[in-house]
């Protein structure tokens, strides 16, 4: 089992090394230049992303569709994850991280721009879509499609689920000495009361619990920075310079080069705000929203709040401790850090972990039930929803480092055909960018999306048509 353990790990290394980052990092860039900077736009996309009244044909309001993603999105990584960027890259990968994040916007916008654009309406009157039926409708490869919805149902499971309940519960464990199992019946029984009521429940809920959870953590990340203001303006020009330097050994902390600082910082921005592996899309296609390009501009949105802010905030935080320098890594990290200022930090890291890992939970489980969906038909809707609340009771009691070395694998390995369908389809994402945003037509309707039945088994006729 060990040996096993170790080659998931090793596949997992070599799935998110500099191949897969340079993919996605260049199809950020390449999109960045072939949408004019279309990150001058942000203010629009933040104006849209707050209206909350239906705008066209859909299931959940846009700024429903956002913050569900946002739910998926926004986790441990959002915390854990930049201390060991910090750790293993220096203080500069703060910074790289952070120009991830803003170059990451274009990609965001594309996806969810296509997902819109190639969803269908199925006989049950709902909206489907997402990269899988952007490879089939858009691209024609109809066997790529099964593909990446086979890797996020599987991925789902594993990082959407598993390995977030067993944070919490373990997290519970320690803190306040309650056993896994009574916190794996508790969010299981509340993980049902949201994900059974289907999209619209979980984008109610999603809409009061990530503003509150974002608006909390950020929050009290600036009351740490403010507690000690002092230091800020010589963590700013640490950042900085580590960031195009590098940084020598100091204390514990063994020392980092520019080329580490580039590696870590890119590479866990990427993995946090997800631009690129087209998770959030599938939620995207199912906001009521009147044309593509609208929904795509609220749905970039979600990259500049999960890294260009959260990311930056918890780096600005941990930077600024100095507790890095000591040698200390990833949670030990992020702990002592937070600790240092006594129970304000302590409320701050504990709610901000509790609220951010049971929304990836709820984020998820809609990303797999729509991969499910597209496999197997409606049919798998309602077992697989059952399912989903028994795998977080599985993942409360017990460890999965395997699993979740597995599900990093999957979660990297989305990305491929969806980065793609980015950059074979990125002629429609201008043209579709062209007539409703830069010829000022941002409040045309679109055509409707067509009716479809999803097929019991896509992948029976999903033969390769390269």
């Amino acid at each position: 089992m060990q040996e096993f353990e170790k080659l998931i790990g090793q596949l997992s290394d070599f799935v998110w090394g500099p191949p897969l980052l340079i993919l996605l990092l260049g199809t950020h860039i390449f999109l960045t230049f072939r949408l004019r900077f279309i990150q001058r736009y942000l203010g629009k996309a933040i104006k849209l992303s707050v209206q909350k009244s239906p705008e066209g044909r859909g299931d959940i309001s846009q700024f429903g569709a956002l913050t569900t993603a946002l739910a998926a999105t926004i986790g441990t990584g959002n915390i854990v994850g930049v201390a060991t960027a910090i750790a293993a890259g220096g203080p500069g990968a703060v910074l790289w991280m952070w120009l991830t994040g803003v170059f990451g916007i274009a990609t965001k916008y594309s996806e969810a721009l296509l997902s819109v654009k190639y969803r269908i309406k199925t006989e049950r009157g709902r909206m489907a879509g997402g990269p899988m039926y952007v490879l089939e409708r858009g691209m024609k490869q109809k066997w790529l499609g099964v593909i990446f919805a086979i890797l996020t149902a599987v991925s789902a499971f594993g990082i959407g689920n598993m390995v977030q309940a067993n944070s919490i519960s373990s997290m519970v464990n320690e803190t306040f000495r309650i056993t896994p199992w009574i916190t794996g019946i508790v969010m299981a029984v509340l993980t049902a009361f949201v994900i059974l009521g289907g999209i619209k429940s979980i984008a109610r809920v999603c809409e009061g619990l990530v503003p509150f959870m974002a608006i909390f953590y950020v929050g009290g990340c600036i009351v740490l920075l403010i507690m000690n203001a002092s230091t800020v303006p010589a963590t700013l020009e640490l950042i900085f310079k580590s960031a195009f330097t590098g940084h020598s050994m100091l204390g514990g902390f063994a020392g980092a080069t520019m080329k580490e600082a580039i590696r870590f910082g890119v590479a866990r921005g990427l993995f946090s705000n997800e631009s690129g592996l087209g998770s959030a899309p599938i939620v995207a296609a199912a906001a009521q929203t009147k044309n593509p390009v609208r929904q795509a501009l609220v749905s970039s949105t979600g990259t500049f709040w999960d890294t260009v802010v959260v990311c930056a905030m918890t780096g600005l935080v941990l930077v600024n401790s100095g507790e890095w320098a000591k040698g200390l890594k990833g949670a030990a990290l992020t702990k002592a850090a937070f600790l240092d200022l006594g129970i304000v930090g302590w409320i701050i890291l504990t709610v901000g972990l509790l609220t951010f890992v049971f929304s990836t939970i709820l984020g998820w489980s809609y990303y797999g039930e729509k991969a499910a969906e597209y496999l197997l038909g409606p049919k798998v809707i309602k077992p697989y929803r059952w399912l989903w609340v028994a795998a977080v009771i599985v993942g409360s009691v017990l460890s999965l480092p395997t699993v979740w070395s597995f599900a990093d694998v999957t979660n990297g390995l989305m990305a491929i055909p969806n980065l793609i369908s980015l950059i074979v389809l990125s002629g429609v994402i201008v043209a579709e960018t062209r007539q409703y945003l830069w010829n000022d037509n941002l409040d045309a309707t679109a055509p409707a999306a067509p009716t479809s039945e999803l097929p019991t088994s896509p992948a029976a006729d999903a033969s390769p048509s390269v």
